[in-house]
């Protein structure tokens, strides 16, 4: 028995990347927002109209909505028909400014750049060239988190999409008591700063980035932008805002 459980539990990890795609696939169909636009709770036959889906493939929806469901993504009140859940909730594009979505921050997390990376992950730790590749990512794409954005203009939009600081300006904003100047380090084109700084006016906002993306920035006066590289020179300020920018220098990435 106890051997049983072992296999399960190891097939449970080898299949576990089925888990992020399935999560993946649902944002790119855009099944939370369809759900949402349905009252909050959608038939089969409703989904197969909302979704961009063609009906020779429409058999497999069912089978994708079954694996989420196990995953707590979905609910199921009655048999094919499928309610959100607070997981999904985070994930409903149309939604006011009193309610957070997390649909772009999860497709960065899960998308080819980085799982290429990871699979990268065994050879780059037997790999004795530490300069030739600092990392399984650079390895993976031969260059760096922010090369791979500054090439990519459909991975720069998803990440600095990814980035907005609505839920920190709405659910932490004793944070910003007392606080006059602040600079995002790898703030991008600004999206969070900009945020930052509607919400809190007194705050002088700053962004430092590389040159390359600074230049191809659209300055509107809200957020001053400073080009940089900030293992060099990070401009002074009350605040230095790093949310989850230091990535690309850990072990994996």
């Amino acid at each position: 028995a106890e051997l049983l459980q072992a296999q399960a539990q190891l097939w449970c990890h080898t299949f576990g990347y089925l888990k992020s795609m399935a999560l993946q696939s649902a944002i790119k169909l855009g099944i939370p927002t369809a759900i949402h636009r349905c009252g909050g709770a959608a038939s089969l036959s409703e989904l197969h109209v909302a979704l961009p889906v063609p009906a020779s493939k429409r058999p497999c929806l069912s089978r994708l909505m079954k694996l989420l469901i196990a995953m707590g993504v979905f609910g199921e009140g009655e048999p094919g028909v499928y309610s959100l859940t607070p997981v999904s909730r985070l994930l409903v594009e149309d939604v006011d400014d009193s309610q957070t979505c997390l649909s772009q921050f999860t497709a960065m997390a899960t998308s080819p750049f980085h799982f290429a990376a990871s699979q990268r992950l065994p050879e780059w730790l037997k790999n004795e060239d530490d300069a030739a590749a600092e990392t399984p990512f650079m390895m993976a794409h031969g260059a760096g988190f922010f090369g791979c954005t500054s090439r990519d203009l459909e991975f720069s939009e998803l990440f600095n999409e990814a980035m907005g600081a609505e839920i920190v300006v709405r659910e932490c904003a004793e944070v910003f008591a007392g606080v006059t100047s602040l600079v995002d380090v790898g703030g991008g084109d600004g999206t969070t700063v900009k945020a930052i700084a509607k919400a809190f006016p007194h705050v002088r906002c700053s962004v430092l980035e590389l040159p390359q993306v600074v230049d191809g920035v659209p300055v509107d006066g809200t957020v001053e932008f400073v080009a940089g590289d900030m293992m060099e020179f990070i401009p002074p300020a009350d605040v230095v805002l790093l949310k989850v920018r230091v990535w690309p220098w850990n072990s994996t990435y």
